[in-house]
């Protein structure tokens, strides 16, 4: 089987979704990999490393599509939503696709991906499981957008994050508050004390307590708790809006004593909840920075902007969106690694294998045979459930 790598063609995106070094694996697997011309260049990966480690080169972009059995993508029809359409007349019947796709944000982009005949996989549906983790590409691209997310803010910051004595006096630390302790919030809050900050973070589950204080952070504790904090792939759920609104009570004042807020609360297939109103945010010092990398799904801010920075109140607001694109070359070798890993598992005696009584194919299989056929995507959308015809099939 051929595996097909083309360049990315979401506006200012640089990762590629294969990097060199992982192609002898693939080929001790049974694949061979073509990657259009100038695919990694952006990333760091110049042509010529792809070659030299048995990849082949091409330069039409239609011919990538023709050619091949299985394509990677970062950004898919759906997770590209300015270009990503263009592509879907390259698709054919029987083709496979991995990528993200944002199968539980618009019925009728999974719809259009059905229609070409594809086998898709959307990689943000990987479930947390522990055989999964080393395909969790959610959680690469989480890893990078939290660390980015800090150094946003330092730069934006009039302040400096460390507390230093000098021979002019002593300068006390920043103060960062992180919301929404997932993967994302977790490396902002590592990154924040490596930089010397005092660290609070806040997240509606008691239970990740433990690994904010593990480094080095102070959990904060409001006098509220969810009723159902959690689902069972350990994502934050949906409260009522009586919560959230008791909730940004209580947090009020933790906002407006920090000098950076960085907001990561999402809950897959929703918007955003609102957690730092307009009155919150002008009760902040002139000079403080809120990083919102919720943005995308409407922001945790009120007064975000999706994909603008802003001032308000003197308060400096990033509605930051595609922020591991921003560290291509790190992002691009882990979401290549994720990809590998996935291919891997579900290749045999170069076949592409599908079978559904596996946890991890069932989770992130999206379209197959012309069908929306994940469970979850189906409720989501209150379509009829169905029923798989066999236990195994190759493609």
């Amino acid at each position: 089987m051929i595996v097909g790598v083309p360049r990315e063609i979401f506006p200012g995106e640089r990762r590629v979704a294969l990097v060199p070094a992982v192609i002898p694996s693939l080929a001790k697997a049974g694949l061979e990999v073509v990657i259009q011309a100038g695919a990694g260049l952006e990333a760091g990966y110049p042509d010529a490393e792809y070659v030299n480690k048995g990849g082949t080169i091409i330069s039409d972009r239609a011919e990538v599509f023709r050619t091949t059995d299985i394509v990677l993508q970062v950004l898919g029809y759906g997770s590209n939503d300015k270009t990503g359409a263009a592509d879907l007349p390259l698709f054919h019947k029987g083709q496979s696709l991995i990528g993200f796709l944002r199968p539980l944000a618009d019925l009728h982009t999974v719809e259009a991906i059905a229609a070409t005949g594809v086998t898709s996989f959307s990689v943000e549906l990987m479930p947390r499981i522990t055989r999964a983790q080393n395909m969790d590409a959610l959680s690469s691209m989480s890893t990078i957008a939290g660390y980015k997310a800090v150094l946003i803010a330092a730069d934006a910051l009039p302040r400096i994050f460390p507390m230093l004595t000098t021979a002019a006096g002593t300068i006390t630390p920043s103060r960062v508050l992180v919301i929404g302790a997932g993967v994302a919030g977790l490396q902002a809050i590592a990154t924040a004390r490596r930089l010397g900050a005092v660290v609070s973070a806040y997240d509606l589950r008691p239970a990740v307590k433990e690994q904010v204080q593990s480094l080095g952070g102070r959990f904060v504790e409001l006098a509220i708790e969810a009723a159902d904090a959690q689902d069972a792939g350990g994502y934050a759920k949906a409260q009522d809006e009586s919560f959230y609104q008791k909730q940004r009570e209580l947090l009020g004042r933790v906002v407006a004593e920090s000098d950076v807020v960085i907001t990561t609360a999402v809950v897959p297939g929703k918007k955003s909840p609102v957690l730092v109103t307009k009155e919150m945010v002008a009760a902040m010092a002139p000079g403080s920075v809120i990083v919102d990398l919720a943005s995308e799904r409407g922001g945790n801010c009120e007064l975000t902007r999706t994909g603008e920075r802003v001032v308000e109140h003197g308060v400096t607001i990033f509605g930051a969106i595609n922020v591991a694109s921003s560290v291509p070359y790190h992002a691009s070798q882990m979401y290549s690694k994720n990809l590998t890993n996935f291919l891997v598992h579900m290749v045999k005696d170069g076949k592409l294998q599908l079978n559904m009584e596996d946890e991890i194919t069932r989770s992130t299989i999206v379209t197959h045979g012309g069908e929306i056929v994940n469970p979850r995507v189906r409720e989501f959308y209150n379509l009829p459930a169905l029923e798989f015809q066999s236990k195994e099939t190759r493609s």
